[in-house]
Parts: structure tokens; C-alpha cells; sequence
């Protein structure tokens, strides 16, 4: 046995030896694992609020050299990436970013929601226990992480850290800056009565002296009395369509010309309150994150850990509902957009080196265009009145069950009905479902509706749709039912303007873009992508844990 074993070792040897002289037909040699490169000293993650992919396309050939058009050429672009929710809305696609959850699990159900008890409406990001520093405070306004049920990619980095790193969010909205920052990140946001940054007394008792500087400064008030005016030739703007929008010269339908003022002739919340449809709310987001990245000394950890900052500019939003994704003003806005990135990276490269830093860029939603501007495309689109719709809902159950008043409240797509009253009358919970569905399908402008008993029972089909719509509904605190649009048909009571919410690909294809020397793959990427993976491959680069709700991929194949 023993001289077996000694020829079975040598034979072991020699075929070792002959695989490390190269022979033909040798066993290969294990590959030798890639050592992870060092986490990057600062990730940026950047939000364009309302910015749909369509549009990152459609204008890029007008991109400068240093801003979007540098994370298309040096960074991994995604042109099919997704919200992936069936309803697209600014706090639930931020929710989704860093935590990589779908709302059925970290529980933002929309901007604002019903209660299920009281059947009062809550907004996503209030919390009466906390109080903004040093402004006004209103019983409804966005102070606090509490309602985001889920942690986020900034908390398993402080926990990684031991605290250490720093993870700090700046926003044009609340929401925009409170959901992105989880629960131990810092949130800092526009405050539109005076025009400041602040944020509240969740994260602090008082503002560090950098934000105190920053106030005291007053840089919102340089703007009073400008005028926004289109940046590039009037060639440029050939294929808009302002709807509703005087031009400023006969002749120059594409032209427009916006100045920022008050009523009364004074710095008032008038005027700050004008500044959030302008390019300038978007500036002075981005002047406040270089004053964090100072202030903070970001990318500059003392402790050699990496940092956070995310920034999400609001502007964009505020000028597609206005006047369309189709309009001269959304068009420039992205190309100042654009622009400004351009500075903000140049600034970055100066104070922390980009060498030292990934950034990705993407959006919370996308958007519709005008139903007017799709109508003339010969789309069917129309704005539904939600009142009148539920009203009428309401008014049907009555006839049907003889019993008033079941619908009890609505924040559509969720409508919330009255079981127990329907029960103490003898009517089932599954006819009510079922009854107040076929109505509302058979309305104009409805294309499905998801009912609490298909969605508790495992009745919603697999497909496209069904799959979003049902990641949107959380079974706590959602509606009973909820209510899908025809494509390009919207809620709303308005006469202009258009607004999104929608499960379609214009609702939710929106830009990935991601840059990193060191650690990302440059190149245009037609994979399927969905905004979730976000957190899990930003925690790979990081190597910390994703956090624990979170259901993305790595995007693996953009990774060096």
C-alpha cells in the first residue's frame, strides 16, 4: 500500500510539473483571485429629479464635454434601467435608490398616503416629534426618516465604519434629501419660505458652523431680478413645443424668458418659493454640496473610511410637470443641468481627485408628455378627474349594496373601501373587491385595477404590470384597490401640465450612468437593468453588506 501510495504522489508531481512547464494537454493551474481594489475615498450619488431616460438620449449630442457627457464616454451607461415599481413617484423612487427595496417592503407607498386607521393623509416624510433648525415648522413637513421601514446603503456604511464614515444628503425637496439618507445619514434641504438649507432636529440640535456660514451668506438672494433665458442658439430648440407658454417675441414660439421676483417687491417666500421652477434651486443645491464637502471634509475621511454624499436636484421636476419633458424650458433646463455637473465634478477633481471617486447619476421617475402634445401626436390621452371617478365609484357601491358611503377615502392609485361596514350588511369582502372593479374598468381612461383579494390571495397575473403594480402595494398601509391609467393618461383635475405615477416604460426608464476610474467598466450597456441594483453594487465598491431589504443584483458586469 505504501509504495501505491509513493508512485500515486510522484504521478501527482509529474503532472503538476508538466502543467506549470505549459504541456498541451496539462491540468490548468487554479487562477489566482483578483485582490478587490481599495473602496473609493467618496461615492456621489446624484438624482435628477423627473428625468426620464428618453431625454438623457434625445439631447445628448448637445452635452459639454465635462458634465453628462463625461459620465456617457468614462463611465458604464444603462439604457434600459428601471424603476421598478408600479408607481413612480419622486419619495418612492428615492426610497428605492439606496436602500434597494421595492415599496412593499420599505413601506413609501407614495409622496403622500392614507392611513388606514385614521384615514387621514400622511406625508412620507413627517414626523411631529421633529422640528426643522431654526425655520418654521408645519405639522406635515418632511423632518424625519421614521416612515422608511427598511435600512440603506449609508447605514450599513456607518455600521461598517463604526460610525466613522460620514453620509450626507442634500435636496431641493425633503423627501428628496430624508430618503436617501436612511436613518444615520444626514439630511440637509431646501426650505422655500427663506430660501436656506437646513435640516432638523432628528439628525441635530444645531447646524455645524460650515451650514451656519452658508446661511449667513444669503446666496439664494443673489438671483432676485434675473431672468432665465434659453442657454443655447434658438436652432437648438427647432422640435419643441411650449404648450401654453407666451413667447417673448413674435415670431419665436420656442423662445421663453422667466424672471424671479415677488409681488411685493421685497425677498419674501414668494420669491424662494418661484426659485424651485428654476435652474437656480438646482445651482444653489449644488453650491451647498461643495460647502458639505468642505464643511465635512469629504472624500478626506480622517479616519480612512470612505463617505457618502447623494444630491438630488429638484428643478427638473417642477419644469416637466409644468410644461412637459417635450417643452424648451425642460430641454434647457437639462442642458444647464448639464452644465453644472461640469463645474461640480471640475470641483471635485480639484478637492478630492476624481481618481478617488465613483459617481453614478440617475433619476426617481420618469415623465409623460402634455396630454395636449400627445393628443396631437394622435395618442389617446386624457387627464382623469380622481374626484369624480371615486365619487362616482362610491355612488355605484351604494345602488349595488344598498349601503352608503363604502369607498372611505382615496389617495389614488389607492382607494380604501369600508369592509367591516360592509360586512355588518351582509355584503362579503370578495364581492365588494370584485364590484368595485368591474365598475372602474369600465370607466374611460382605466386600463386595470388590482384589488386587495387578488393581491392578498396571489390572484395578480405575472405579467409585466402585475409584477410592478404588486411590488408597489404594501399590505399594511396600502388601498384596497388600486387603480392603473391607459398609457398617457394621467390623475389630475388641471387643465396643463402633465404629472407621472404610472407603471409605463415613461414612467419608469430612467438614467444609470456610473463613473469610476478604478472601478467601473466605461461602455453602453443594453442589459435590463432596475434602479435597486444600485445599492448592492455601490456596497460591492464599498465592501460593506447591502442592506437588508434589498432584492437588486450587482451590476457585475460593469466592475473592473
Amino acid at each position: 500500500m505504501k509504495n501505491r501510495l509513493s508512485v500515486s504522489l510522484h504521478a501527482v508531481r509529474a503532472l503538476l510539473i508538466v502543467g506549470l512547464l505549459g504541456g498541451s494537454h496539462a491540468m490548468a493551474a487554479a487562477p489566482t483571485p483578483a485582490t478587490p481594489a481599495a473602496a473609493p475615498k467618496l461615492v456621489v450619488v446624484l438624482v435628477v429629479d423627473g428625468l426620464p431616460n428618453e431625454q438623457v438620449q434625445r439631447y445628448r449630442d448637445q452635452f459639454g464635454q465635462g458634465g453628462l457627457r463625461r459620465m456617457l464616454d468614462q463611465g458604464a451607461s444603462f439604457s434600459n434601467a428601471h424603476q421598478a415599481h408600479g408607481i413612480t413617484v419622486t419619495a418612492i423612487g428615492h426610497a428605492a435608490i439606496l436602500s434597494g427595496a421595492y415599496p412593499y417592503q420599505h413601506g413609501i407607498i407614495g409622496n403622500n398616503w392614507i392611513d388606514p386607521v385614521s384615514l387621514k393623509s400622511v406625508y412620507c416624510t413627517e414626523d411631529q416629534a421633529y422640528t426643522y433648525i431654526g425655520e418654521e415648522t408645519k405639522p406635515s413637513d418632511g423632518t424625519a426618516p421614521t416612515k422608511l421601514r427598511v435600512d440603506t446603503l449609508g447605514d450599513q456604511l456607518h455600521y461598517a465604519t463604526g460610525n466613522a464614515a460620514k453620509v450626507i444628503t442634500v435636496s431641493g425637496k425633503d423627501r428628496g434629501a430624508i430618503l436617501l439618507g436612511g436613518k444615520t445619514g444626514t439630511a440637509y434641504m431646501y426650505m422655500d419660505k427663506t430660501g436656506n438649507f437646513a435640516s432638523s432636529s432628528y439628525y441635530m440640535q444645531r447646524h455645524p458652523q460650515w451650514v451656519q456660514r452658508f446661511q449667513a451668506g444669503k446666496p439664494q438672494d443673489r438671483y432676485y431680478g434675473k431672468t432665465w433665458q434659453p442657454l443655447l442658439a434658438d436652432s437648438n430648440y427647432a422640435g419643441d413645443v411650449n404648450s401654453g407658454v407666451p413667447p417673448t417675441k413674435a415670431g419665436a414660439p420656442n423662445s421663453f424668458s422667466f424672471s424671479y421676483y415677488s409681488e411685493s417687491g421685497k425677498l419674501d417666500a414668494d420669491y424662494y418659493g418661484r426659485l424651485k421652477t428654476s435652474p437656480f434651486l438646482d445651482e444653489l443645491t449644488l453650491e451647498f454640496a461643495r460647502a458639505a464637502v468642505e464643511g465635512e471634509n469629504l472624500g478626506k475621511n480622517p479616519a480612512g473610511v470612505p463617505d457618502l454624499l447623494a444630491v438630488s436636484l429638484s428643478a427638473h421636476d417642477y419644469v416637466n410637470h409644468a410644461y412637459g419633458p417635450e417643452s424648451a424650458m425642460s430641454h434647457d433646463h437639462l442642458q444647464r443641468v448639464d452644465r453644472m455637473l461640469a463645474g461640480f465634478f471640475k470641483y471635485l477633481d480639484q478637492r478630492v481627485g476624481m481618481d478617488n471617486v465613483v459617481v453614478l447619476l440617475t433619476a426617481d421617475h420618469g415623465f409623460p408628455n402634455v396630454p395636449e402634445f400627445s393628443q396631437a401626436q394622435h395618442m389617446d390621452a386624457q387627464r382623469i378627474n380622481g374626484k369624480k371617478l371615486v365619487g362616482d365609484l362610491d355612488q355605484y357601491l351604494n345602488q349595488q349594496f344598498a349601503v352608503a358611503k363604502l369607498v372611505t377615502a382615496y389617495s389614488l392609485p389607492n382607494i380604501h373601501l369600508d369592509y367591516a361596514l360592509a360586512e355588518k350588511n351582509h355584503v362579503k369582502r370578495e364581492e365588494l373587491d370584485a364590484a368595485a372593479a368591474r365598475f372602474l374598468l369600465k370607466q374611460t381612461g382605466i386600463a386595470q385595477v388590482y384589488t386587495r383579494t387578488q393581491l392578498e390571495n396571489g390572484g395578480v397575473d405575472d405579467t409585466r404590470m402585475g409584477t410592478l403594480m404588486r411590488r408597489a402595494w404594501n399590505r399594511q398601509i396600502s388601498g384596497d384597490l388600486m387603480v392603473v391609467a391607459k398609457p398617457y393618461w394621467y390623475f389630475g383635475s388641471g387643465s396643463s401640465g402633465t404629472s407621472h405615477g404610472s407603471p409605463y416604460a415613461y414612467d419608469t426608464n430612467v438614467p444609470l450612468l456610473i463613473m469610476g476610474k478604478h472601478w467601473i467598466r466605461p461602455g453602453a450597456y443594453g442589459q435590463y437593468a432596475e434602479v435597486v441594483d444600485i445599492a448592492p453594487t455601490l456596497a460591492t465598491l464599498l465592501h460593506v453588506r447591502p442592506p437588508a431589504a434589498a432584492e437588486g443584483r450587482v451590476l457585475s458586469e460593469i466592475l473592473r
